[in-house]
This record gives C-alpha cells, structure tokens and sequence, in this order.
C-alpha cells in the first residue's frame, strides 16, 4: 500500500496509459451499466428491483473477489511479489487525480474566471454548476476534496492493509456501484439501494479515520475534533459528513449547507457554521491541507511496514 501510494502520487495515472489500458474503474462501470439494464425494469416492483440489486451487487462482489485471489495465486512471494501487488493496486488509489482536479478548479477561481472554474468544478461534484457563483464553487471543490480523501486515498489504502489486493478491488467496485446507481431518485432508489448500503459500511471506519488524521495535522486540532464530533452527523450521509467538517474547521469555513440538487433547494445544515464562506484561496488552502495529509498517510504506512517486519 505504501508502494502503491507513492507510484500515484508521482504520476497519477497517466493519460498514456488511460488511452492504451483505459481504466479499472471504467470496466466496473461496464459491469455495473450492464447488470442495472437486464436487472432494473420500471415495471418491476420495488422489492423485486431491490432483491435484483442485491443479487448483482453480490454476483459481482464474489465475481471480483475470486479473481483477486487467484490473481494472488500466481503472484510469487517476496520483493517480485511486493513490487506486483504495488502497481496492481496504484490504479485503484487516486490522490494525485484527486488534487490535479481540485486545482483545475483553484486556478481560475484564482483568475475570476467563474465559467472556467463552473467547467472545472463540473467533473468532480454531481449537482448542476452552470448558475453556482464563485462561492458556491470554491466550497463544492472543498466538500469533494474531503469526502474525496476518504473515498479515493485513506479506504481504499485501509482496506487493503486490512484485506490485501483482494480488499482494494472489492473497496473499489462497491464505491463505483455507489456512485453510478446510489442515488434515492426514481430510476435507482431500489436496484441501487444495496450498493448504497455497502457503501456505506465498508466507508464506516475510513471517514473517521480520515477526520481524525486531518485533525491531527492541523494547527487547531482540538478545535477540529470539538465541531467535528458536533456536527459531523448533521450531514445527509453517516460518513461524508466528518471529514467534510475536519477540513472545514481546519481552514476556517463553513461547508454544506443549502443547495439546489435537481432544480430543489435543499435546507441542508452548515458544517462549521460559524465558519467564513470558502473562496479560491481557501480552496489553495484546502490543497496545502490534503498534501499535509497525504504526507501523514505516508508515515503511518511506513509506520505499520516497519512494525509488520519486525
């Protein structure tokens, strides 16, 4: 896991090899695209596209772990072995991704170029930029770099000091299936309700950590743990909420908040309520944060292999 995160942090995943190899990523969504259209007819009752989702979530799963494993067969043992399983895994973690996107996003706040940034702060948030303003923006690009930072670096890094390749793929697959068919609307609040759940477990643990990790490095600490633990469950989910709230009060803005989701505005609570509201600078601020936390990951990882070879 170490190995792995410091490939992705030198180089990401390259666009030569997304254009040769595309990404794992995408083939999950092909699975799951292709398993959502035999299996979630509007015709069918909820509980039956509820039962049909469950199925191909776990069809999938049990799919994906068995090749794991045998793929970990065929892996030899020792400095080969390590070497392997790093770049099988350098894929599935996406911290360079992560920051590359958020400073697409930072630049042109930074310029005033709100159409830019609108475009930029479109691939890395699902509601609709088009009419968000320079604010808006800078806390959308802020709240995804949080939750991201759970999703995309400490889970998937967790899950596989816990499990192995096995825990890093099968992590993967259920946080894609999350992402394209967890959503409560009308097409997928039941075929997607399964993916949703799992989610939200195997993200339990992962979130806190994320939160925890992101207080400790910060120059309030006891501050950030103070609001974190008070406001954190006020969030729409059990777990995004809390590093959401860590990063929040590390750099002294509020995030969440009332939004439009779909043409409806919702009344969500603030997040570090008296917080500022973000800008493009907290934004660079928000960035200078994740690199802090992406260094902690990196000694704790050196920690834990230290410890597992002695």
């Amino acid at each position: 896991m170490l190995i792995a995160l410091c490939i992705d942090r030198l180089f990401g995943w390259p666009d030569f090899l997304f254009r040769r190899f595309s990404h794992p990523v995408v083939g999950f969504g092909h699975l799951i695209s292709l398993f959502e259209s035999k299996l979630n007819k509007s015709i069918w009752s909820s509980n039956l596209r509820k039962a049909t989702g469950l199925f191909s979530l776990f069809f999938l799963v049990a799919g994906l772990a068995s090749l794991s494993f045998l793929i970990l067969l065929a892996i030899p043992e020792g400095p080969i072995g390590i070497l392997v399983t790093s770049i099988l895994v350098w894929p599935l973690i996406a911290a360079k991704s992560l920051s590359d996107h958020v400073e697409a996003v930072a630049e042109p706040l930074k310029l005033n170029d709100v159409i830019k940034a609108r475009q930029a702060v479109s691939m890395i948030v699902g509601r609709n930029s088009n009419h968000l303003d320079s604010n808006d923006i800078a806390r959308a690009s802020l709240e995804s770099l949080a939750e991201n930072t759970s999703d995309g670096v400490t889970a998937p890094l967790f899950w596989g000091v816990v499990l192995g390749f096995p825990g890093v793929l099968i992590y993967k697959f259920v946080n894609t299936a999350d992402s394209m068919i967890g959503y409560k609307n009308e097409r997928y609040r039941d075929f997607g309700w399964a993916s949703a759940r799992f989610d939200d477990l195997v993200n339990y643990i992962p979130a806190r950590l994320t939160s925890l990790i992101y207080a400790i490095i910060s120059r309030n600490t006891l501050e950030v743990l103070h609001v974190t633990l008070r406001d954190a469950s006020h969030h729409r989910s059990p777990n995004a909420g809390w590093p959401e709230t860590s990063v929040a009060t590390s750099i002294g803005v509020k995030l969440s908040g009332p939004r439009i989701y779909d043409g409806v505005e919702t009344n969500d609570p603030w997040l570090n309520k008296d917080g500022r509201n973000p800008t493009g600078h907290d934004v660079f601020s928000g960035l200078k944060l994740f690199d802090r936390f992406l260094w902690a990951t990196t000694f704790l990882l050196l920690l834990c292999s230290i410890i597992g070879f002695f």
